[in-house]
């Protein structure tokens, strides 16, 4: 299942999602896997969790990182969540491209593998499709 923190930069996603992965990782049977834009807050994460820094990774399309995110999946079967801050940036979705179909791609990837995605979004609510509404978990 795909979860989406949504609110404008500045509102507290990142502080958010990062409580979120930090407390998770307490109980969690399987691997955790934290994807940032940079490696910025890579002290801030449990040492257990799995940071993943975009900007090493030539990924320039959001298809292409539908396809990178399969083969994390791919390569860990004990993965359990996955974690994604700056996701407009991480996904390269460029300037005023819908995000819906790249994270309904991610939602299908996310139901059959059986992993949770929590998606910090730098979009207000009201501004997502239909489709991607019912997704929201928190909007700053």
């Amino acid at each position: 299942m795909v979860q989406l923190v949504c609110g404008q930069k500045g509102k507290g996603k990142t502080t958010e999602i990062l409580a979120r992965a930090n407390e998770e990782i307490k109980t969690a049977n399987g691997n955790i896997v934290f994807i940032d834009r940079n490696s910025a807050h890579m002290f801030e994460l449990n040492n257990r969790i799995r940071l993943i820094d975009m900007s090493r990774y030539p990924i320039t399309s959001s298809d292409e990182f539908a396809g990178f995110i399969s083969g994390i999946i791919s390569q860990d079967h004990d993965l359990q969540s996955v974690y994604m801050d700056g996701f407009l940036k991480c996904a390269k979705v460029a300037e005023g491209e819908d995000v819906t179909n790249v994270i309904l791609k991610l939602d299908r990837l996310s139901t059959m593998f059986d992993i949770n995605i929590v998606i910090s979004l730098s979009m207000d609510a009201d501004e997502l499709s239909d489709k991607l509404k019912e997704k929201v978990l928190i909007a700053l």
